[in-house]
Order: C-alpha cells, then sequence, then structure tokens
C-alpha cells in the first residue's frame, strides 16, 4: 500500500526532511491536539528564528493516526475548541487508522500512553529506538545539553535527528517517577473542562521539546 502524503507544514526536501507522528487510540481527541499544537508552535517558532521565512517548515512534517483510528472521521467537537483557545487551527482534520506505512515514514513516534507506544513497536520497523510517549521524550529531552545538538542554522532535520538519537541513549538512565507520569489520559466523552486541561497538559509536554527541536523558544 502507498503510504499517504503527510499532514501538517511543509514537504521539504528528499534527504532534508523530519517527519513526527502522534498516535492516540480513535484519532479523533488526543493525537489531533497534539499534531495541531505542533504545527502551530512550529510555524511560530520556525517564523520567528534562523532566518526561516514565516510559516516555514524546515523540512518538519507533522502528522497523526489512531491505533483504533476513526478513518475519515472529524475531529471531536471539544478538542476544536481547545486547539482555538491556543490559537491553533483545527479545520480539515480528518481521523486516520495507524498503518505500518505511517510507522515506517516516521522520524519520531510520540504517543499519548505507554500502551499506545508498545502498539507501534509491535509493529516492528525498528521503531522501538524513535517511539517514545510525549511525556517520556520531553523528560529525556529536558535531560539533554542543547550545545550537543547541531545548531539550527545546520537545518532543522538535522537537529531533530541528533535530538532523537539523544534521547534514545537516555531512556535506560532517566526513569519516569511512576508509570502515570508519561500517560495522557483519554477525554473522549468527557466534559470540555476536561478536554482543557489535557490541552494544557499536551501543551505543557510540547513546549520544551519543540523548543530543543527548533532550537528557538
Amino acid at each position: 500500500m502507498t503510504a499517504p502524503e503527510g499532514r501538517g507544514i511543509g514537504t521539504g526536501e528528499a534527504g532534508g526532511t523530519f517527519r513526527i507522528l502522534h498516535v492516540s487510540t480513535g484519532n479523533v481527541c488526543r493525537s489531533p491536539i497534539t499534531e495541531r499544537l505542533t504545527r502551530h508552535a512550529l510555524a511560530d517558532r520556525l517564523g520567528r528564528g534562523g532566518g526561516l521565512a514565516a510559516g516555514s517548515s524546515g523540512g518538519l512534517i507533522v502528522e497523526s493516526a489512531g491505533t483504533w483510528g476513526h478513518e475519515g472521521a472529524p475531529m471531536e467537537a471539544h478538542a476544536a475548541t481547545v486547539l482555538a483557545d491556543f490559537g491553533a487551527d483545527p479545520a480539515g482534520f480528518t481521523g486516520r487508522e495507524l498503518l505500518d506505512e505511517h510507522v515506517i515514514r516516521a522520524d519520531l513516534v510520540l504517543t499519548a500512553t505507554r500502551d499506545h507506544r508498545a502498539q507501534v513497536i509491535s509493529m516492528g520497523h525498528s521503531a522501538g529506538l524513535r517511539t517514545f510517549t510525549l511525556k517520556e521524550f520531553t523528560r529525556l529531552v529536558r535531560a539533554i545539553d542543547p550545545a550537543t545538538l547541531p545548531p539550527p542554522d545546520e537545518g532543522v532535520a538535522e537537529r531533530a535527528h541528533a535530538l532523537v538519537r539523544a534521547a534514545a541513549a537516555l531512556r535506560g538512565w532517566l526513569l519516569a517517577p511512576s508509570a502515570e507520569a508519561d500517560e495522557v489520559y483519554d477525554p473522549y466523552g468527557a466534559p470540555l473542562t476536561f478536554f482543557r486541561s489535557v490541552g494544557e497538559e499536551i501543551q505543557e509536554a510540547l513546549d520544551p521539546m519543540l523548543s530543543a527541536l527548533t532550537g528557538y523558544k
């Protein structure tokens, strides 16, 4: 099966791209929020730094899928409201079921929970070293000295690849304080207040990770 084109900002140049895949269960709540918040934050950071044109991706591609994805389904209305709260664009989103092709093409897979992480890794394709829960990856990234990464002006994709390698090397040494610390819980069917708390949780986890990835706060 031919892999679908990545959703998100930019397509980059061959050999100079970095593809981020966000994974949750239905691809209608958590992973759409994470995908669109990532796109929003990247556009802001890369528009302000490094001489890139406003809205440039620097070769970064952001997409999402669900382990039990509702193929073609719209984003949950509360999820769209949360994105609007953060100034991100929920328009045009459709859910996808996670396929082998998505994992094969991804340079970094960020999941909502440890169960999602295990499911991605079980698909094979040497996914173990590039698959983390979102909170796990942020925890590891916080321990990486940005000075050890390629500078942004050498290419954001190159810096992102180096960040993933560094995080993977730390995984066995820097453990979570508790199993729950690496989880983002499912707000499906919950009131808007809970969706908003999940959105804030995701935004808090994304901020240091994307600052490290791009080199811009």
